[in-house]
């Protein structure tokens, strides 16, 4: 390290975000010459909670993954269920949970919005957004009971209908939302504050963008238009008209820019969701033994963030043998050092920002052997002999 570099630590508390995470920055100055992130503070073993759960259990745990894109994680855990099953669920179920999935993702996409503008010190256009975005809360909790975990996708189908003479009132909540979102488009690409502190800001090239193999929104506002909507359709993804949105600047504000367009989409999916959803039910019937034939299976899903995988492994049993979730922020946090190096300390808040990170999302942990430099494994049983241990 030269004369005039030293390293500071952003976090694992720290005003840019509200989960525990370590960013430790080489500085130049003003300037961030190199960055190290530090996952695992807020890991909550999930995964493995889901190995020793049956698969309805795991309905209610898989959602808990993250608040903001709770449904994403339970249509991707509920296709691979679905999948080892060979269940094909009714074309009303596919409707509604592309409706869900849409909802959620205006949501997310609103609170981001909000956020980024706190970030930057714009609160009044924090305060007006999240105003809006009850909105989109207030229906989410009328079709599912629930404001952030709607528990709507269930192995079959969804768990609860959409009632015929509600949707006139949600067509209109969704006009509403439109006409909101327009307004705050409008004030981001003309606000100095905004321009200042986004646009040229967090820049990621096209090639880094591949390279680092960024998703969702971060990724398609390097110009690739790349959305697993578009790219392998699931639902009836391929049967509803909509466009994948990108941006070529490659800033924070091309991330404002893809995320406000990609709302003006998700209001035009959820109203050809409500205007053509077919008769028929609502569920197929899932065994109530709840045991899955032996298999493997990966479910992909575009959540508001980006990129979701799940793999499932099943023994023939009422349990998972194997899951594990890839989380679309922690394929983006190589593609996130690369926007925050060049850049100024000041900006480092939005720029993290800016990709919309989920760090109880990301969280993983390993043991690891400081003697023998080795890593190895622990199954549940050792797991809860380790913490008995550690707490005595």
């Amino acid at each position: 390290m030269g004369k005039r570099e030293f390293t500071i630590h952003v976090g694992p508390q720290h005003p840019a975000l509200k989960e525990p995470e370590n960013f430790v920055f080489k500085v130049d100055g003003e300037y961030v010459v190199d960055v190290e992130p530090r996952i695992g503070y807020n890991h909550r073993g999930i995964e493995k909670a889901m190995e020793n759960r049956t698969y309805i259990q795991n309905l209610y745990i898989v959602e808990r993954v993250c608040g903001i894109c709770s449904n994403s994680h339970q249509t991707c855990y509920t296709q691979n269920v679905e999948e080892l099953l060979g269940m094909e669920i009714p074309e009303r179920a596919k409707y509604i949970r592309v409706l869900l999935a849409e909802l959620e993702r205006i949501h997310s996409h609103l609170l981001w919005l909000g956020v980024a503008a706190h970030e930057i010190g714009f609160d009044t256009l924090f305060y007006y957004i999240w105003r809006d975005r009850e909105v989109v809360m207030d229906m989410l909790e009328e079709i599912s009971g629930n404001r952030v975990n709607y528990a709507m996708p269930t192995i079959g189908g969804v768990r609860r209908d959409i009632a015929a003479d509600k949707i006139p009132k949600y067509l209109k909540m969704l006009d509403v939302l439109e006409e909101r979102t327009k307004f705050y488009k409008n004030i981001c690409a003309t606000e100095k504050t905004v321009l200042a502190r986004a646009d040229g800001v967090g820049f990621l090239s096209k090639e880094d963008a591949i390279r680092l193999n960024a998703v969702g929104p971060n990724l398609r506002a390097s110009g690739v238009a790349s959305d697993i909507r578009a790219d392998s359709p699931y639902l009836v993804y391929d049967e509803i008209p909509w466009n994948v949105i990108s941006y070529d600047s490659g800033d924070v504000f091309a991330n404002v820019l893809v995320r406000v367009d990609e709302t003006f989409e998700s209001v035009n999916i959820c109203r050809y969701c409500l205007e053509h959803l077919p008769d028929g039910p609502i569920r197929t019937i899932f065994s109530p033994l709840g045991k899955v034939p032996e298999g493997e299976a990966v479910s992909l899903v575009e959540a508001p963030r980006g990129e979701l995988i799940h793999y499932i492994q099943s023994r023939g049993t009422d349990k998972p043998y194997r899951y594990k979730i890839r989380a679309p922020t922690l394929g983006n946090i190589p593609a996130l050092c690369e926007k925050l190096r060049g850049g100024y300390i000041a900006d480092i808040p939005i720029v993290l920002a800016g990709i919309d990170p989920c760090f109880s999302c990301t969280d993983r942990m390993v043991f690891v052997d400081e003697d023998r430099d080795k890593r190895w494994e622990m199954n549940g049983e050792q797991l809860r002999r380790y913490g008995v241990e550690w707490y005595k």
